[in-house]
Protein backbone atom coordinates (compact mmCIF):
# COMPACT_ATOMS: atom_id res chain seq x y z
CA UNK A 1 0.00 0.00 0.00
CA UNK A 2 1.27 3.47 -0.98
CA UNK A 3 2.00 5.98 1.48
CA UNK A 4 -1.25 8.39 0.08
CA UNK A 5 -3.30 5.25 0.51
CA UNK A 6 -2.13 4.50 4.15
CA UNK A 7 -3.16 8.46 4.56
CA UNK A 8 -6.45 7.82 2.91
CA UNK A 9 -7.60 4.91 4.89
CA UNK A 10 -6.15 6.42 8.26
CA UNK A 11 -8.90 9.29 8.25
CA UNK A 12 -11.35 6.80 6.93
CA UNK A 13 -10.77 4.72 9.88
CA UNK A 14 -10.92 7.74 12.41
CA UNK A 15 -13.93 9.09 10.56
CA UNK A 16 -15.77 6.04 10.67
CA UNK A 17 -14.95 5.14 14.60
CA UNK A 18 -15.71 8.82 15.37
CA UNK A 19 -19.04 8.80 13.32
CA UNK A 20 -19.98 5.33 14.97
CA UNK A 21 -19.09 6.42 18.32
CA UNK A 22 -20.96 9.48 17.92
CA UNK A 23 -23.90 8.02 17.16
CA UNK A 24 -23.73 5.38 19.82
CA UNK A 25 -23.57 8.30 22.59
CA UNK A 26 -26.55 10.19 20.58
CA UNK A 27 -28.91 7.32 20.91
CA UNK A 28 -27.97 6.36 24.38
CA UNK A 29 -28.08 9.90 25.93
CA UNK A 30 -31.74 10.03 24.28
CA UNK A 31 -32.99 6.47 25.79
CA UNK A 32 -31.76 7.56 28.98
CA UNK A 33 -33.43 10.92 28.52
CA UNK A 34 -36.06 9.78 31.39
CA UNK A 35 -33.85 8.94 33.55
CA UNK A 36 -32.29 11.89 33.24
CA UNK A 37 -35.82 13.43 34.24
CA UNK A 38 -36.45 11.81 37.05
CA UNK A 39 -32.89 12.51 38.62
CA UNK A 40 -33.95 16.50 37.59
CA UNK A 41 -37.49 15.96 39.42
CA UNK A 42 -35.64 14.65 42.48
CA UNK A 43 -32.96 17.50 42.17
CA UNK A 44 -35.24 20.05 41.78
CA UNK A 45 -36.77 19.27 45.62
CA UNK A 46 -33.23 19.90 46.87
CA UNK A 47 -31.04 23.29 47.25
CA UNK A 48 -29.50 24.26 43.67
CA UNK A 49 -26.34 24.95 45.75
CA UNK A 50 -26.35 21.83 46.85
CA UNK A 51 -26.67 20.24 43.63
CA UNK A 52 -24.62 21.78 42.14
CA UNK A 53 -21.72 21.01 44.75
CA UNK A 54 -22.49 17.63 45.22
CA UNK A 55 -22.47 17.01 41.21
CA UNK A 56 -19.33 19.27 40.74
CA UNK A 57 -17.08 16.63 43.39
CA UNK A 58 -18.86 13.44 40.99
CA UNK A 59 -17.22 15.08 37.78
CA UNK A 60 -14.36 15.77 39.65
CA UNK A 61 -13.68 12.25 40.58
CA UNK A 62 -14.81 11.07 37.32
CA UNK A 63 -11.58 12.80 36.23
CA UNK A 64 -9.62 11.51 39.46
CA UNK A 65 -11.24 7.84 38.29
CA UNK A 66 -9.71 7.92 34.96
CA UNK A 67 -6.43 9.60 35.92
CA UNK A 68 -6.23 6.82 38.00
CA UNK A 69 -6.38 4.82 35.59
CA UNK A 70 -4.29 6.43 33.15
CA UNK A 71 -1.71 6.13 35.94
CA UNK A 72 -2.31 2.44 36.40
CA UNK A 73 -1.88 2.13 32.31
CA UNK A 74 1.14 3.69 32.62
CA UNK A 75 2.61 1.12 34.68
CA UNK A 76 1.70 -1.96 33.72
CA UNK A 77 3.38 -1.00 30.29
CA UNK A 78 6.77 -0.03 31.83
CA UNK A 79 7.67 -3.72 31.22
CA UNK A 80 6.97 -3.02 27.43
CA UNK A 81 8.05 0.78 26.82
CA UNK A 82 8.34 3.74 28.72
CA UNK A 83 5.23 6.45 28.09
CA UNK A 84 4.77 10.00 29.49
CA UNK A 85 2.19 10.69 31.65
CA UNK A 86 0.27 12.46 28.96
CA UNK A 87 0.39 9.35 26.70
CA UNK A 88 -1.62 7.65 29.26
CA UNK A 89 -4.24 9.79 29.16
CA UNK A 90 -4.63 9.66 25.57
CA UNK A 91 -4.93 6.53 25.29
CA UNK A 92 -7.02 5.75 28.21
CA UNK A 93 -9.33 8.54 26.99
CA UNK A 94 -9.28 6.92 23.71
CA UNK A 95 -9.80 3.78 24.89
CA UNK A 96 -13.15 4.66 26.44
CA UNK A 97 -14.78 6.52 22.52
CA UNK A 98 -13.53 2.38 21.19
CA UNK A 99 -15.65 1.08 24.06
CA UNK A 100 -18.63 2.63 23.39
CA UNK A 101 -19.13 1.04 19.77
CA UNK A 102 -17.48 -2.78 21.18
CA UNK A 103 -19.37 -5.21 23.72
CA UNK A 104 -18.15 -5.42 26.80
CA UNK A 105 -15.64 -2.73 26.35
CA UNK A 106 -13.43 -4.42 24.05
CA UNK A 107 -12.57 -2.03 21.88
CA UNK A 108 -11.13 0.13 25.36
CA UNK A 109 -8.01 -2.33 24.47
CA UNK A 110 -7.65 -1.38 20.55
CA UNK A 111 -8.19 2.41 21.72
CA UNK A 112 -5.07 2.06 24.57
CA UNK A 113 -2.49 0.15 22.30
CA UNK A 114 -2.89 2.05 19.07
CA UNK A 115 -1.09 4.82 21.23
CA UNK A 116 2.06 2.10 21.94
CA UNK A 117 4.56 1.73 18.88
CA UNK A 118 3.25 -1.84 16.47
CA UNK A 119 5.52 -3.90 17.74
CA UNK A 120 4.27 -3.35 21.36
CA UNK A 121 0.81 -3.21 20.61
CA UNK A 122 -0.09 -6.76 21.25
CA UNK A 123 1.71 -7.47 23.98
CA UNK A 124 0.04 -4.33 25.19
CA UNK A 125 -3.17 -6.10 25.11
CA UNK A 126 -1.67 -8.88 27.73
CA UNK A 127 -0.02 -6.02 29.84
CA UNK A 128 -3.50 -4.12 30.17
CA UNK A 129 -5.02 -7.37 30.73
CA UNK A 130 -3.43 -7.75 34.17
CA UNK A 131 -4.61 -4.12 35.17
CA UNK A 132 -8.12 -5.55 34.26
CA UNK A 133 -7.73 -8.57 36.07
CA UNK A 134 -6.43 -6.83 38.98
CA UNK A 135 -9.77 -4.56 38.87
CA UNK A 136 -11.71 -7.64 38.76
CA UNK A 137 -9.94 -8.83 41.54
CA UNK A 138 -10.41 -6.03 43.91
CA UNK A 139 -14.94 -6.08 42.54
CA UNK A 140 -14.95 -9.79 43.46
CA UNK A 141 -13.17 -9.86 46.88
CA UNK A 142 -15.43 -6.77 48.00
CA UNK A 143 -18.46 -8.36 46.25
CA UNK A 144 -18.09 -11.75 47.71
CA UNK A 145 -18.12 -9.88 51.58
CA UNK A 146 -21.28 -7.80 50.89
CA UNK A 147 -23.01 -11.22 49.59
CA UNK A 148 -21.86 -12.78 52.74
CA UNK A 149 -23.44 -9.76 54.79
CA UNK A 150 -26.59 -10.01 51.95
CA UNK A 151 -27.63 -13.73 52.46
CA UNK A 152 -27.22 -12.99 56.39
CA UNK A 153 -29.26 -10.09 56.26
CA UNK A 154 -31.66 -10.99 53.25
CA UNK A 155 -32.06 -14.21 52.75
CA UNK A 156 -34.38 -16.49 55.07
CA UNK A 157 -35.49 -19.05 52.93
CA UNK A 158 -32.88 -21.63 50.50
CA UNK A 159 -30.27 -21.21 53.00
CA UNK A 160 -28.45 -24.11 51.62
CA UNK A 161 -28.59 -22.94 47.84
CA UNK A 162 -27.30 -18.68 49.01
CA UNK A 163 -24.66 -20.72 51.62
CA UNK A 164 -23.92 -23.07 48.43
CA UNK A 165 -23.35 -19.80 46.09
CA UNK A 166 -21.39 -17.34 48.26
CA UNK A 167 -19.09 -20.73 49.06
CA UNK A 168 -18.57 -20.81 45.35
CA UNK A 169 -17.96 -16.92 44.69
CA UNK A 170 -15.05 -17.54 47.67
CA UNK A 171 -13.68 -20.62 45.93
CA UNK A 172 -13.52 -18.42 43.04
CA UNK A 173 -12.15 -15.08 44.38
CA UNK A 174 -9.42 -17.20 46.17
CA UNK A 175 -8.35 -19.04 43.02
CA UNK A 176 -8.44 -15.33 41.29
CA UNK A 177 -6.33 -14.11 44.12
CA UNK A 178 -3.49 -16.70 43.94
CA UNK A 179 -3.86 -16.64 40.29
CA UNK A 180 -2.97 -12.44 40.07
CA UNK A 181 0.02 -12.74 42.19
CA UNK A 182 1.21 -16.21 40.49
CA UNK A 183 0.41 -14.45 36.86
CA UNK A 184 3.34 -16.01 35.21
CA UNK A 185 1.76 -19.00 35.78
CA UNK A 186 -0.30 -17.68 32.85
CA UNK A 187 2.68 -17.68 30.52
CA UNK A 188 3.45 -21.40 31.77
CA UNK A 189 0.23 -22.68 30.62
CA UNK A 190 0.35 -21.07 27.73
CA UNK A 191 4.04 -22.64 26.38
CA UNK A 192 1.68 -26.13 26.81
CA UNK A 193 0.08 -25.66 24.20
CA UNK A 194 1.74 -26.16 20.90
CA UNK A 195 0.12 -23.98 18.51
CA UNK A 196 0.25 -20.84 21.17
CA UNK A 197 3.36 -21.27 22.30
CA UNK A 198 4.68 -19.92 18.79
CA UNK A 199 3.47 -16.91 20.35
CA UNK A 200 5.76 -16.52 23.47
CA UNK A 201 6.69 -13.19 21.96
CA UNK A 202 3.35 -11.69 22.38
CA UNK A 203 2.41 -12.84 26.08
CA UNK A 204 5.76 -13.55 27.82
CA UNK A 205 5.00 -9.70 29.06
CA UNK A 206 2.65 -11.52 31.60
CA UNK A 207 5.52 -13.10 33.58
CA UNK A 208 7.82 -9.88 34.19
CA UNK A 209 5.38 -8.35 36.88
CA UNK A 210 7.35 -9.18 40.52
CA UNK A 211 4.76 -9.67 43.43
CA UNK A 212 5.81 -5.73 44.39
CA UNK A 213 4.49 -4.78 41.28
CA UNK A 214 1.29 -6.73 41.33
CA UNK A 215 0.65 -5.31 44.68
CA UNK A 216 1.11 -1.78 43.20
CA UNK A 217 -1.13 -2.32 40.21
CA UNK A 218 -3.68 -3.56 43.00
CA UNK A 219 -3.26 -0.64 44.81
CA UNK A 220 -4.28 1.54 41.94
CA UNK A 221 -7.19 -0.40 41.31
CA UNK A 222 -8.33 -0.40 45.18
CA UNK A 223 -7.98 3.52 44.46
CA UNK A 224 -10.36 3.63 41.44
CA UNK A 225 -13.04 1.45 43.40
CA UNK A 226 -12.53 3.84 46.53
CA UNK A 227 -13.10 6.74 43.63
CA UNK A 228 -15.93 5.15 41.74
CA UNK A 229 -17.35 4.43 45.53
CA UNK A 230 -17.50 7.38 46.63
CA UNK A 231 -19.13 9.21 43.35
CA UNK A 232 -22.50 6.68 44.15
CA UNK A 233 -22.17 7.72 47.97
CA UNK A 234 -22.50 11.68 46.97
CA UNK A 235 -25.71 11.21 44.68
CA UNK A 236 -27.36 8.67 46.68
CA UNK A 237 -26.59 10.95 49.83
CA UNK A 238 -28.07 14.16 47.78
CA UNK A 239 -30.94 11.96 46.56
CA UNK A 240 -31.54 9.72 49.26
CA UNK A 241 -30.57 11.35 52.65
CA UNK A 242 -31.83 9.05 55.29
CA UNK A 243 -30.46 5.86 53.52
CA UNK A 244 -28.22 4.09 56.03
CA UNK A 245 -24.54 4.24 55.12
CA UNK A 246 -23.67 1.24 55.84
CA UNK A 247 -26.07 -1.05 54.02
CA UNK A 248 -26.17 1.28 51.29
CA UNK A 249 -22.22 1.15 50.63
CA UNK A 250 -22.80 -2.97 51.14
CA UNK A 251 -25.45 -3.11 48.92
CA UNK A 252 -23.22 -0.67 46.10
CA UNK A 253 -20.26 -3.92 46.22
CA UNK A 254 -22.76 -6.40 45.84
CA UNK A 255 -24.16 -4.16 42.84
CA UNK A 256 -20.33 -4.02 41.20
CA UNK A 257 -19.69 -7.25 41.34
CA UNK A 258 -23.46 -8.27 39.94
CA UNK A 259 -22.78 -5.42 37.25
CA UNK A 260 -19.66 -6.89 36.31
CA UNK A 261 -20.82 -10.03 35.52
CA UNK A 262 -23.61 -9.60 33.20
CA UNK A 263 -22.21 -9.34 29.61
CA UNK A 264 -23.42 -6.06 27.84
CA UNK A 265 -23.79 -5.35 23.81
CA UNK A 266 -23.49 -1.74 24.47
CA UNK A 267 -21.11 0.34 27.34
CA UNK A 268 -24.01 2.88 27.52
CA UNK A 269 -27.47 0.78 27.99
CA UNK A 270 -27.33 0.66 31.50
CA UNK A 271 -31.38 -0.54 31.38
CA UNK A 272 -29.57 -3.98 32.63
CA UNK A 273 -27.87 -1.88 35.16
CA UNK A 274 -30.41 0.23 36.84
CA UNK A 275 -32.55 -3.41 36.59
CA UNK A 276 -30.03 -4.77 38.93
CA UNK A 277 -29.70 -2.02 40.89
CA UNK A 278 -33.32 -1.16 41.64
CA UNK A 279 -33.63 -4.95 42.11
CA UNK A 280 -31.03 -5.58 44.68
CA UNK A 281 -31.31 -1.30 46.83
CA UNK A 282 -35.38 -2.34 47.61
CA UNK A 283 -33.69 -4.60 50.38
CA UNK A 284 -32.64 -1.08 52.13
CA UNK A 285 -34.75 1.82 50.36
CA UNK A 286 -38.54 1.98 48.98
CA UNK A 287 -37.06 4.75 46.83
CA UNK A 288 -36.92 2.91 43.58
CA UNK A 289 -37.08 5.59 40.36
CA UNK A 290 -34.17 7.80 42.90
CA UNK A 291 -31.96 4.46 42.57
CA UNK A 292 -32.30 4.17 38.93
CA UNK A 293 -32.01 7.77 38.53
CA UNK A 294 -28.42 8.02 40.25
CA UNK A 295 -27.11 4.96 39.34
CA UNK A 296 -28.10 6.35 35.77
CA UNK A 297 -26.73 9.72 36.10
CA UNK A 298 -23.14 8.81 37.59
CA UNK A 299 -22.68 6.29 34.41
CA UNK A 300 -23.48 8.83 32.07
CA UNK A 301 -21.12 11.09 33.80
CA UNK A 302 -18.01 8.46 34.01
CA UNK A 303 -18.60 6.96 30.78
CA UNK A 304 -20.46 10.34 28.55
CA UNK A 305 -17.95 12.87 29.33
CA UNK A 306 -14.67 10.46 28.61
CA UNK A 307 -15.96 9.49 25.34
CA UNK A 308 -16.44 13.00 23.95
CA UNK A 309 -13.32 13.72 25.12
CA UNK A 310 -11.67 10.75 23.89
CA UNK A 311 -12.68 11.47 20.64
CA UNK A 312 -10.26 14.44 20.03
CA UNK A 313 -7.12 12.16 20.45
CA UNK A 314 -8.98 9.64 18.17
CA UNK A 315 -7.50 11.67 15.36
CA UNK A 316 -3.80 11.18 16.86
CA UNK A 317 -3.80 7.32 16.28
CA UNK A 318 -1.56 6.20 13.98
CA UNK A 319 -2.94 2.82 12.38
CA UNK A 320 0.41 2.76 9.76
Amino acid sequence: MTRSAKKVVSYLLKAGILIIAGWFIYRQFNKKNNDLKQFEHFASQISTTHVVIVMGMVVMLMFLNWFLEALKWRYVTKALINISLWEAVEAVFCGLTWAVTTPNRLGEYGGRVMFLPPRKRIPGIFAMGVGSFSQGSVTNVLGVIAMIWFVVNFIHANLLLAWGVVAIGVIIVAMQLIFYFHINWAVTLLDRVPFIKKYHRFFEVMGRYHTHELIKIMGFSIARYITFSMQYFLVFQLLMPHMAVVPMMLMLMLFFVVSSAIPSLDLFDIGVRGFTASHLFVYVTDQNIAVIAGVSSIWLINLFIPAILGSFFVLKLKFF
